[in-house]
């Protein structure tokens, strides 16, 4: 297995699913990829924050961006650390009083992930 199919997996192990995007960068700039995971690490680790609220706040902030297939990729990775559809909606009342409307909309597929 290639170093960058494993790193792909490893952070596949920890969201709970594959961002088919990786592949891309993996293929393009490996460099990139072994920076990325990372990050990734870092976020999905508990340290002075659990990594659960980490995660929500990744949420808010691509919410805040309107960047749609984001939200759903850190909606998927909030309810694969344990996020409750309460703690969810406390998140979406911070992209509501923090962007808005266009900022909740753009969560419309990734809130079908809680259903």
């Amino acid at each position: 297995m290639s170093e960058h199919k494993k790193i792909i997996k490893d952070i596949e192990d920890k969201l709970g699913f594959e961002p088919q995007i990786l592949h891309t960068l993996g293929e393009l700039d490996p460099d990139f990829l072994k920076t990325y995971r990372k990050c990734d690490k870092k976020m999905l680790s508990d340290g002075a924050l659990p990594a659960k609220m980490k995660v929500l706040m990744a949420l808010a902030v691509v919410a805040s961006q309107r960047c749609e297939s984001c939200t759903v990729a850190q909606m998927r990775s909030a309810l694969n650390q344990g996020a409750t559809k309460e703690e969810i909606m406390e998140t979406m009342e911070v992209v509501f009083l923090t962007s808005g409307a266009p900022g909740v909309a753009s969560c419309r597929e990734a809130l079908k992930l809680v259903k």
